[in-house]
């Protein structure tokens, strides 16, 4: 049994720690850490899931970002323990945050993931989004959380300042 929370600063460094476990240290290279630099994450929507004990098993963020000028959400990181995979806490994490997305009034989330896997979410390819290089234009999807939300957005991504 998890619970889910929202990060807060004391979960910071755990994090990153988890983050660094799953994805490499190498991770703050890809084009999408560029966007996320001196932003914070939006909070409320930025879990931590927490066993019985305490320990962290999982965490997802999101950021703010602009694309064409219209703002959006960046979903990710989302990461499980390696020891805790398998389990449903991914699917957690993503379920719980997006339903809490619409009623904090966002219309629209992207990221940049595999179509199978995001897919069981609503995800689907945006073919008028383009991610600063290098990004497999294949890999950036999106979900409306509003009817329409997508409709005519279109553009660059680029950092909410």
């Amino acid at each position: 049994m998890y619970e889910l929370a929202a990060e807060n600063a004391d979960d910071l460094w755990e994090v990153e720690a988890l983050y660094d476990t799953c994805f490499a240290p190498g991770r703050t290279a890809l084009s999408s850490y560029r966007l996320r630099e001196g932003v914070p994450p939006v909070s409320g929507l930025s879990l931590v899931a927490r066993d019985e004990l305490d320990i962290l098993a999982g965490a997802i963020r999101f950021w703010p970002v602009l694309v064409g000028g219209h703002t959006s959400l960046l979903l990710g990181p989302v990461a499980v323990h390696p020891t805790r995979q398998g389990e449903g806490l991914g699917a957690l994490l993503i379920e719980t945050s997006l339903e809490l997305a619409g009623p904090q009034g966002w219309d629209r989330v992207m990221l940049v993931g595999d179509a199978p896997y995001y897919g069981r979410y609503g995800f689907e390819r945006l073919d008028n989004v383009i991610m600063p290089p290098p990004t497999n234009p294949d890999r950036v999807l999106g979900r409306a959380l509003r009817e329409g939300a997508w409709d005519g957005i279109a553009g660059e991504v680029t950092r909410v300042r």
